[in-house]
């Protein structure tokens, strides 16, 4: 298999990836064949899942929206994956060109990818680094001098503490950062769920459990509200993607009552 020119050396081109895969979902092209492969057997299981991908990245999107109306002017992308269009860099700095941007993923071509494309951005880059390490991954963080740890950060956990079993204490991590953070600080969560269409979601964990061998947590409303620990919810709350506040019909990417998403945004005081 040739390696295309923006992925690494050493990078495993036979094992799928969830950044990876995610992209495919939405259509991007930076994937490989395996991870191609990997997202349309889940296809095949649950047909609608590119419709859940974009539901996940438009919430991304009113997410950063909000939080910038909010007074942020920092982001930390946690588990960011490769940041095709439309990622936080573009809709934060479209409203604020001093918007500053730190992308932070395992994969190392995500991270790759995302510092060939940020690389005329003074305000956006990328390290790697793990969630399950959050000291590590803050001191990387701070080494790069993007972020101010001494004014409000929107953290930004988006499609990433799925993939974290409950033997790695999520929510311990999640109060990590909160510890991190100064008060005005917000966190964005989305995260599959087993809430609303449980046989399809068992369908996609067994098939992530035993094929792709990624290991999908879909966890219950209950389960993924308690990732917030010590971060106060802004209404409306945890809800389905689409249903954490649409601004038009074109966020009405799934139908209410069916997304495999939860999603949430949590504050600081």
């Amino acid at each position: 298999m040739d390696r295309p020119a923006w992925a690494p050396e050493g990078v495993d081109m036979n094992r799928p990836s969830p950044a990876r895969m995610y992209d495919a979902l939405l259509g991007g092209s930076h994937n490989f064949e395996v991870d191609r492969r990997a997202a349309e057997q889940a296809k095949q299981l649950v047909p609608d899942l590119p419709r859940l991908a974009l539901s996940n990245r438009a919430f991304l999107r009113r997410a950063v929206r909000f939080l910038v109306d909010s007074g942020v002017r920092q982001f930390l992308d946690i588990g960011s994956g490769v940041p095709t269009a439309g990622n936080v860099h573009e809709v934060a700095q479209a409203i604020d060109p001093a918007c500053r941007v730190l992308y932070a993923d395992i994969d190392p071509v995500a991270v790759a990818h995302a510092r060939a494309i940020l690389g005329d951005n003074p305000n956006a880059t990328a390290i790697e680094a793990d969630l399950r390490e959050p000291a590590v991954l803050l001191e990387r963080a701070r080494d790069t001098g993007l972020i101010d740890f001494d004014q409000p950060v929107g953290v930004l956990l988006i499609a990433v503490l799925h993939l974290m079993s409950d033997d790695f204490a999520p929510v311990e991590k999640v109060d990590a950062l909160y510890d991190a953070v100064p008060p005005g600080s917000y966190v964005a969560i989305s995260h599959l769920t087993s809430a609303t269409r449980p046989e399809d979601a068992a369908k996609l964990a067994d098939n992530s459990a035993n094929n792709s061998r990624i290991g999908l947590q879909f966890r219950s409303r209950a389960a993924i509200t308690a990732l917030f620990g010590k971060w106060d919810p802004i209404t409306p709350g945890v809800v389905e993607l689409p249903l954490w506040r649409p601004e038009s019909d074109r966020d009405q990417h799934e139908e209410p009552g069916r997304s495999l998403g939860l999603a949430g945004v949590g504050r600081k005081v």
